[in-house]
């Protein structure tokens, strides 16, 4: 499978991230939107150069654990927080009676939770274009935010005890409820630090050796394992690699044996790894709807795994998300 080499974007703020995203697209196949990938390591930089989250800054203000949020702040109080830690979105309204039950009760547990994790509340009168964004259907509505992705949510007031447990199992799945440090910060200009190691896996993404750029990104990870570059590079470059595995018998195999889950994560790898990205997300999608058991679990995670590569930027994984959601619900 030879890789194309379209054309991308110019680099915005991170000139080696953004050599290494030119060096990937130029190595690897058109399905994923590297453009989105730098736009997320832009929002990781961001994120270690600002202060972590604190408990004891003024509730509403930039930095605190309890932060009012509209559509000027969205992107620096939620979307690049999130790379430091998960963010719970409340989303309320003044007329609205429910809300008026589970903000304290959201208040309360954020700031018990130390800056662990922040309550972003945004009212929706206030910030239609972010509700609508959002796709609130009701409110209360309470989404959770990690590393720039919707990860949970559930809609109406709920008990105080269903509410810690939500979040203490958001925390423990996501950050673990570690605080974010300054080591490895971003310099004052947001730029990502060179990184000599890049060098290996760039070569030989260059040369189209996908072996050695995963032996590359895997040693990066062994010593660094949240370096801002490497981990998703590794992912989109193990993909490329079951892709070429798989290879165009995939499709037909998987037909061949529909019960076979293997069978069609693999037709899936190959369909995105050749660029056809919404087909990619469908065929999982009809194994999630006509399977159930550890079968669904597995297509499911799958999928998720695929979302992540390509980047909730790009607009085709939206869609497929809220297509996985019908699909499970």
């Amino acid at each position: 499978m030879q890789p194309n080499r379209p054309a991308r974007p110019a680099p915005r703020t991170d000139p080696r991230a953004a050599a290494q995203q030119a060096r990937m697209a130029a190595s690897l196949a058109g399905a994923v939107d590297l453009a989105a990938v730098q736009a997320r390591n832009e929002a990781a930089a961001r994120a270690q150069a600002a202060p972590p989250p604190s408990a004891a800054a003024p509730v509403g203000a930039p930095g605190s654990a309890v932060v009012d949020v509209d559509e000027a702040t969205f992107q620096s109080e939620v979307l690049d927080r999130s790379f430091q830690v998960p963010v719970v979105l409340d989303l309320w309204a003044e007329w609205c009676g429910p809300c008026k039950q589970l903000s304290p009760v959201l208040e309360r547990l954020a700031a018990e939770g130390g800056g662990t994790w922040v309550l972003a509340k945004i009212d929706v009168d206030a910030n239609p274009a972010l509700a609508q964004g959002l796709r609130v259907q009701g409110i209360p509505a309470v989404k959770a935010v990690w590393q720039g992705q919707l990860v949970t949510e559930f809609t109406g007031a709920i008990p105080e005890e269903q509410a810690r447990q939500f979040i203490t199992e958001l925390v423990a799945a996501t950050s673990g409820g570690a605080l974010p440090g300054a080591d490895g910060a971003a310099d004052d200009e947001g730029a990502l630090p060179e990184d000599p190691r890049l060098d290996a896996a760039e070569a030989a993404l260059d040369a189209g050796d996908l072996a050695g750029a995963e032996a590359a990104y895997r040693s990066i990870l062994d010593t660094e394992p949240d370096h801002p570059v490497a981990g998703l590079a590794l992912r989109q470059v193990q993909l490329f690699r079951r892709a070429e595995e798989a290879g165009p018998n995939a499709l037909a195999a998987a037909e061949a044996a529909p019960g076979d889950v293997a069978a069609q994560t693999r037709a899936a790898d190959f369909l995105l790894g050749t660029g056809d990205v919404d087909a990619a997300f469908g065929w999982l999608l009809d194994v999630v709807r006509r399977t159930a058991g550890e079968d669904r679990d597995l297509a499911r995670k799958h999928l998720v795994e695929l979302f992540g590569i390509v980047g909730d930027d790009d607009p085709r994984v939206g869609p497929a998300r809220r297509s996985l959601m019908a699909a499970l619900f």
